[in-house]
């Protein structure tokens, strides 16, 4: 296996989603990592007076269930299936812990308990006083609604509230202006958790993401647009990774951007993290180029074994500018390359634990 350890930078395709009263904070519709669809909403924004105003309408709720519960002679079939409704919602809240299924009943609730007083109102003495508590909830409930700014989704994918700045900058197309330099000094810390935001969101393309390497390499200076390899992340996942751009930088080194379309969700949270580059990955020995000894197109090894040495043949599976991995031949492949089978018999086989010979000496 052919690796090189080092550090990433994670590019993405996002959408930054903020609106005018930013500076209230926010409340979440949406949490983070939900998929979300085009058109939906999935934050809003906290209006002026909103905790004021707030417990103003929780005080008239108050008034208007304790004015219907000294209603005693309103049995309105509609009452009673408003009332079923109301309970069938409550239970709904203390089976979910969703925050936005949690507001959806709690709304609900409250639609069910106005319809239920309106009615009640129009059945009982004491009407007008149940109406004028409707009337003014009503007006509370008008003015915190128009100072709610609801955001929502422009395209659809993934809801993050992790915004660092760089959601403009790091995108897939501008990869032109991207190079060492510019990121070095943005500071960022390898494997640190991008911090949650109070005023925005953004949506993310879950599909696929990419991630920026600046290596010296043999293999990163033979690599071509297009290629496959693996990388590996910092939790020991493997990925399937495709080179999407290759450039060399002033400094000799080679910026190779990486597309990827597996644990992108995952990687919503980073910016920078730690990776391995796998160029190639073979099952063998592992043993010094210095090892080998070539004769026309065959190799050989030295092997020593209790202080007898054999001249053995092995096929050279990978090779870099250091190591190369072996193993034995098959039967059948050195039928193929001329030898006897008589001659197959004799032969001696590497083994795991075997020692090899430097530059064919001992």
């Amino acid at each position: 296996m052919m690796k090189n350890q080092l550090y990433g930078y994670i590019i993405r395709d996002e959408k930054v989603l903020t609106g005018e009263n930013y500076k209230n904070g926010l409340v979440e519709i949406k949490a983070e990592g939900d998929k979300v669809s085009k058109g939906d909403s999935v934050f809003r924004y906290y209006s002026n007076n909103e905790s004021s105003l707030a417990e103003k309408i929780a005080e008239l709720d108050t008034q208007i269930q304790e004015a219907l519960e000294g209603q005693t002679d309103v049995y309105s079939a509609d009452i009673q299936v408003l009332d079923k409704q109301i309970e069938e919602y409550l239970q709904k809240i203390l089976e979910t812990n969703n925050v936005e299924e949690i507001e959806e009943y709690k709304t609900s609730i409250s639609e069910a308990l106005i319809k239920k007083a309106k009615i009640a109102g129009e059945l009982s003495p004491s009407g007008s006083y149940i109406s004028k508590l409707i009337e003014e909830r009503r007006k509370y409930e008008e003015e915190l609604n128009n100072g709610q700014e609801y955001i929502k989704a422009d395209v659809s994918g993934v809801m993050s509230y992790r915004i660092d700045g760089l959601e403009e900058v790091l995108t897939p197309s501008n990869f032109d202006n991207i190079n060492e330099e510019l990121l070095e000094n943005y500071n960022l810390k390898t494997g640190q958790m991008i911090s949650t935001s109070k005023e925005a969101g953004k949506i993310v393309n879950n599909y696929e993401c990419y991630v920026v390497v600046f290596l010296e390499s043999n293999e990163a200076r033979e690599a071509n647009v297009g290629d496959s390899l693996t990388l590996r992340l910092s939790d020991t996942t493997e990925v399937d990774a495709e080179i999407s751009y290759k450039r060399e930088e002033n400094s000799g080194k080679i910026m190779l951007i990486f597309k990827i379309n597996k644990n992108v969700e995952e990687l919503i949270a980073y910016r920078k993290i730690s990776i391995d580059v796998i160029w190639w990955s073979y099952s063998g020995l592992k043993v010094p180029n210095s090892a080998l000894i070539q004769d026309g197109e065959l190799y050989y090894v030295i092997r020593n074994r209790t202080g007898y040495t054999d001249k053995i043949l092995v096929k050279v599976l990978k090779q870099n500018q250091d190591y190369s991995i072996i193993e034995n031949y098959e039967t059948e492949e050195l039928l193929d390359l001329g030898y006897t089978k008589d001659e197959i018999s004799s032969m001696k086989s590497i083994g795991l634990y075997d020692e090899v010979s430097m530059n064919g000496k001992d």
